[in-house]
């Protein structure tokens, strides 16, 4: 009954794990600030035409959309902070030289979505603009081994995949927009017999670089298998190379790199290298990343990007039922000096709950597990 009230898939967060949440956001959040990270608030809502422009076009049936009251005009609820944050970086900064923005918020989405399973994602990101080469993409994916590790996850994997090797075969292929995007599709979905069927018309060249992708899935190793079966081209050499150099940056001890060459996630927008991470414990990826330059052209001025963003409440949900950290009661006084005590305390960063006259004092309800007492003339802190 708890969900009653509620539409499918949207719940209450209740008091301690709204604690954990904020707690970790926090954290998060100051990872992203000694890092350089500058922090955006983007509107909740916004015209549709800035919402599904550059990165939001795949996020069109994720969106809900309302009219505006006032002008008449359609707007939605975002579904994904990144659009917006290309938006503030292209329109509104402004810079010339590299932009760091992070941004952490409540997204909306039509259907249930994420590790989650929820409509409400509380979304936390890291972006870079105005950088093409490697570095950034390597600094991107570091910044997000250290806020998933932070998170409590220690052993990791980092799935690469690279947009431009389809794309190139596609070039090669000379493939219909129609037939591009079922194959994507087909790919995504890791569907090796439709993948067959679509390419039955192609050159068997062409025909052996699809069903390919498809197998190209492992470890750091599939790079070089990729370079034995694929067709030379100058794009997928240097996909391939890219991969190997951020593989090199991130392997270590808790990090671990595979490769899937079919995962083609975000093919519209994204033009370059893309990546999940993954845990155990976890059935699905906890961060989404990639490259997306040029993005920016559709507010107005083109710019080089990479970043990621993750589901807080999903990267959380390993952890076990949150509990709420203890407090002291305070008992209902005037006394001068108990308020002298009750604040020392909270400067320490005790929570103290100061007990109201007349009121029934349940220590399990206001979450306190010791109290202030007078002893020996003193008011000091005893456990109940």
């Amino acid at each position: 009954m708890h969900n009653w009230l509620l539409p499918e898939y949207i719940e209450d967060v209740l008091p301690a794990e709204a604690a954990r949440l904020e707690s970790y956001r926090r954290q998060v959040l100051d990872l992203f600030r000694v890092h350089g990270y500058q922090y955006v608030m983007p509107p909740m809502m916004e015209y549709v035409e800035s919402l599904l422009t550059g990165t939001g076009h795949d996020l069109d049936i994720a969106t809900f959309k309302v009219v505006d009251q006032l002008t008449g005009r359609l707007m939605g609820l975002r579904a994904d902070t990144t659009p917006q944050a290309a938006r503030i970086d292209a329109h509104m900064l402004n810079h010339q030289g590299v932009s760091r923005l992070c941004y952490a918020g409540t997204v909306l989405r039509t259907k249930p979505d994420g590790l989650a399973r929820t409509r409400e994602p509380l979304q936390l990101g890291a972006e870079i603009y105005g950088h093409a080469g490697i570095e950034s993409d390597i600094e991107v994916q570091r910044l997000m081994v250290k806020a998933l590790q932070l998170l409590g996850m220690r052993t990791l994997f980092v799935d690469l995949s690279h947009v431009a090797i389809f794309a190139s075969l596609s070039h090669m292929a000379q493939l219909g927009t129609q037939q591009e995007r079922e194959l994507q599709i087909a790919l995504q979905a890791k569907d090796v017999s439709r993948v067959k069927e679509l390419i039955t018309n192609l050159s068997e060249k062409s025909r052996k670089a699809f069903v390919a992708l498809t197998q190209l899935s492992g470890g750091i190793e599939v790079l070089e298998q990729a370079r034995d079966v694929l067709p030379d081209s100058p794009e997928i050499e240097q996909a391939l190379h890219e991969m190997a150099t951020v593989a090199a940056a991130l392997s270590n001890d808790e990090v671990t790199v595979t490769i899937d060459l079919s995962e083609l996630r975000g093919y519209h927008y994204h033009n370059g290298m893309v990546f999940a991470a993954y845990a155990k414990e976890y059935a699905g990826p906890i961060a989404l990343g990639g490259r997306y330059d040029e993005v920016g052209a559709a507010f107005g001025r083109a710019r080089p990007a990479t970043g990621f963003s993750l589901d807080l409440r999903g990267a959380l949900q390993a952890l076990g039922p949150a509990t709420l950290n203890k407090g002291i009661l305070a008992p209902a006084s005037s006394d001068g000096e108990l308020a002298t005590v009750v604040e020392t305390l909270r400067a320490q960063g005790q929570i103290v709950v100061e007990a109201l006259p007349d009121a029934l004092l349940d220590y399990s309800e206001l979450a306190c597990d010791r109290t202030l007492e007078k002893v020996d003339g003193r008011w000091q802190v005893v456990a109940i």
